[in-house]
C-alpha cells in the first residue's frame, strides 16, 4: 500500500451556484423547468468548472456542468465536447444520459441526467471494486466498435507523444533504475493498445458512479479514444494497487485482462508512468493544487507494479 498525499472527495475548486452570471443561472433554470432552490456542489475531480447537483422548486434534481469560454475556455471547451460524445454514446453504454445543452452570454452549460448515486470508496475495497469492473467488462460489446461518427482518435494517434516523456525522467531522474528498459517498453505502446473499443481512458473513483439501484456509470466522457477492450479495466487497477488490493490476482481471473499477454500490460504501465511523472513536475495550477500530487502517486503507483512484474530489484 502507498499512502496517498490527495484529499480524496476534497479536490476541486469550482465555481459555486451563486458565482454564475444572472443571465446563466436564469438559462439553466428555464432548462430545468423551475427556479433553483439549492445547489451541491460537486467537490471531487481536478478541474474549476461548475459542476453541482441542483434541486428545483418543483422537487426535481439535474446535475450541471457550466464554464466561461472566455475565463475559462480550456474547461468549456471540454465540456463542450464531452457533451458531443454523450449525445452519441448508445443508449445502452454506461454513462448518464445528456439532457440538455445551452448557449449563454460567453458561457456554455450541459446537463446530465441525475442519478442516486455515490463515488466508491477510498481506500478501495473489494466488495467495490468487482462492480466496476463487472460494468467496464459488459460495456466492450456496447462500445465495439466505437460509433463513427465521434470520429475518435485511435491509440497508435492519442498517445504518440507519450513514450518522449521518458526523455524528461532521463534528465530529472538519470540514476532510476531500469529506465532505459522501462523507456524501451513504453515505445511499444503501438502493438499493446491497438483495437476497435471505444475506450473511455480516464476511469478512476472520481468518475465512477454507484447507483442506488445497483448500477455502475462512468462520468466525464471527455478524452475517449480507439483502443483495446481491456485498457479501461486496467487502468481502473491503478487506483486499488495504490491502496493495497491485490490486483494482480484480479489480473489472472478478469475475463478480459486473463487473455492479455503480459508484456502488453508492462507496456502500458510504463508508458502511463512516463506520461504521470513527466506531468508531476510541470507546474501546479492555482485552479487545481492537488493534480500534481495525484499524478505523482499515480506515477509511483505504476512504477511499483511494474518493477514487481518485472523482477526489478
Amino acid at each position: 500500500m502507498r499512502p496517498s498525499p490527495v484529499p480524496h472527495g476534497r479536490t476541486a475548486r469550482r465555481l459555486e451556484w451563486a458565482h454564475l452570471p444572472p443571465a446563466v443561472r436564469a438559462a439553466i433554470e428555464e432548462q430545468c423547468g423551475a427556479p433553483v432552490v439549492a445547489a451541491t456542489s460537486q467537490t471531487s475531480g481536478f478541474t474549476p468548472g461548475f459542476a453541482s447537483v441542483l434541486e428545483c422548486s418543483d422537487g426535481s434534481r439535474h446535475f450541471v456542468k457550466a464554464a466561461s469560454t472566455k475565463a475559462q475556455r480550456m474547461f468549456a471547451d471540454a465540456y463542450r465536447e464531452e457533451a458531443r460524445k454523450l449525445a452519441a454514446l448508445p443508449a445502452s453504454a454506461p454513462a448518464p444520459p445528456l439532457r440538455w445543452t445551452v448557449d449563454v452570454e460567453d458561457w456554455f452549460a450541459l446537463s446530465t441526467e441525475y442519478v442516486e448515486a455515490r463515488q466508491p470508496s477510498r481506500p478501495w475495497v473489494d466488495a467495490e471494486l468487482r462492480p466496476c469492473l463487472d460494468a467496464l467488462t459488459a460495456a466492450v460489446p456496447v462500445l465495439t466498435p466505437a460509433p463513427t461518427e465521434l470520429a475518435l482518435p485511435p491509440a497508435a494517434e492519442e498517445f504518440a507523444a507519450w513514450p518522449s516523456y521518458w526523455e524528461h525522467l532521463r534528465r530529472t531522474q538519470p540514476d532510476l533504475p531500469h529506465l532505459e528498459a522501462a523507456a524501451e517498453l513504453a515505445g511499444r505502446y503501438v502493438e499493446a493498445m491497438t483495437g476497435e473499443t471505444l475506450v473511455h481512458t480516464d476511469v478512476r473513483d472520481d468518475n465512477l458512479l454507484l447507483t442506488a439501484d445497483g448500477r455502475v456509470l462512468l462520468c466525464d466522457w471527455n478524452w475517449p479514444m480507439i483502443g483495446a477492450a481491456w485498457l479501461d479495466s486496467l487502468f481502473l487497477l491503478i487506483g486499488p494497487r495504490g491502496d493495497g488490493l491485490d490486483v494482480e490476482s484480479i489480473l489472472s481471473t478478469h475475463p478480459l485482462l486473463s487473455v492479455v499477454p503480459a508484456e502488453h500490460v508492462d507496456i502500458v504501465l510504463a508508458l502511463v508512468i512516463g506520461y504521470f511523472l513527466k506531468s508531476a513536475d510541470d507546474p501546479v495550477p492555482a485552479t487545481s493544487p492537488y493534480i500534481r500530487d495525484a499524478q505523482r502517486w499515480q506515477g509511483e503507483v505504476c512504477w511499483d507494479w511494474l518493477s514487481e512484474r518485472r523482477g526489478w530489484r
